[in-house]
């Protein structure tokens, strides 16, 4: 009887996520998937140091599933034949408009980041990141600041064309859009996601529209990118039928996908979960991504290394 309530919490952790990742209570508990995949490799050993072969055949399983779906964020696949011009794109959660605006600027400035896609964008920190130097380094924008979490922001040191922003359903998010026109590439859409967030299960169905209602990518039309907070992860199916459209998680696609993005960074003892995400175009090679503390949010910003196919 021990060796099986042993085995069965990763038994139902496999249900869980194949069949309610996108519903119900549990919605926030998927996003911990990993570190149950880490959990799902000590039952096995147990069941077959306590000789019980079914338990330990059942505990097997669960443990190749759950290992099997999160492994592969750690392995960098093959990439398109890009051959036009690289891009780096930042996307950084603010917290309200609360994150370090020294800290960003110098990580645009440092990195010499082409995009950013900023989130909880609020009109304070706006104006400060202009002081600071933000307008120079990328002075093409379309910004929607806000006071609160709903407000948007993008920013290129490329031309933007076709700008505006939308609001989602859930918590009225904004997500401010535009068509970057980076010299020797086709036009690149590129938005900055925010979702609403699961943090209760009378909002998951906002949750749930919010993602649904994201753009598809458009695999034999324009390139698009969709870069921001997408309260997700890839253990999430709504956000794995997105990427299904077309797009390639970059931070999955150079190796780098369980790096945490959000959790403990504003003081809350949760450990790491990676919910802030670049989707790109498949067309579009992804060279390296990497997080980058950002005090002051409960966020990490991430970086994403892309070359662009020519055109």
């Amino acid at each position: 009887m021990v060796c099986w309530l042993a085995v069965a919490p990763a038994a139902a952790w496999v249900v869980l996520r194949l069949a309610w990742s996108d519903r119900g209570p549990m919605v926030q508990a998927v996003a911990f998937t990993p570190y149950a995949a880490a959990g799902s490799l000590v039952p096995p050993v147990l069941a077959l140091a306590l000789r019980r072969r079914g338990a330990a055949v059942v505990a097997a399983v669960a443990a190749l599933m759950l290992v099997g779906a999160v492994t592969p964020r750690a392995v960098a696949s093959r990439q398109p034949a890009a051959d036009g011009p690289p891009l780096r794109l930042l996307t950084a959660n603010l917290l309200k408009g609360g994150a370090d605006p020294d800290r960003l600027v110098g990580l645009v400035r440092e990195r010499r980041v082409d995009v950013l896609a900023v989130q909880e964008f609020t009109p304070e920190i706006a104006a400060e990141l202009d002081r600071l130097g933000l307008a120079t380094l990328l002075p093409h924008r379309m910004l929607n600041p806000e006071v609160g979490t709903t407000g948007s922001g993008l920013y290129a040191r490329f031309p933007l064309s076709e700008v505006g922003f939308r609001r989602n359903q859930g918590f009225a998010f904004t997500q401010a859009y535009g068509t970057l026109a980076v010299p020797g590439a086709p036009p690149v859409r590129v938005e900055s996601a925010h979702p609403a967030a699961p943090w209760a299960v009378h909002v998951v169905p906002d949750w749930r529209t919010d993602l649904r209602g994201q753009p598809a990518a458009t695999p034999r039309g324009r390139l698009s990118i969709l870069a921001g907070d997408f309260n997700a992860t890839l253990d999430h199916a709504p956000l794995r039928d997105l990427i299904a459209t077309g797009y390639v998680d970059a931070a999955d696609a150079a190796g780098a996908g369980l790096a945490g993005t959000w959790g403990p960074y504003d003081g809350d003892r949760i450990p790491p979960v990676t919910i802030d995400h670049v989707l790109a175009d498949r067309r579009i090679a992804v060279r390296s991504v990497a997080v980058y503390a950002l005090p002051g949010s409960d966020h990490r910003a991430v970086l994403a290394e892309l070359r662009l196919p020519a055109g």
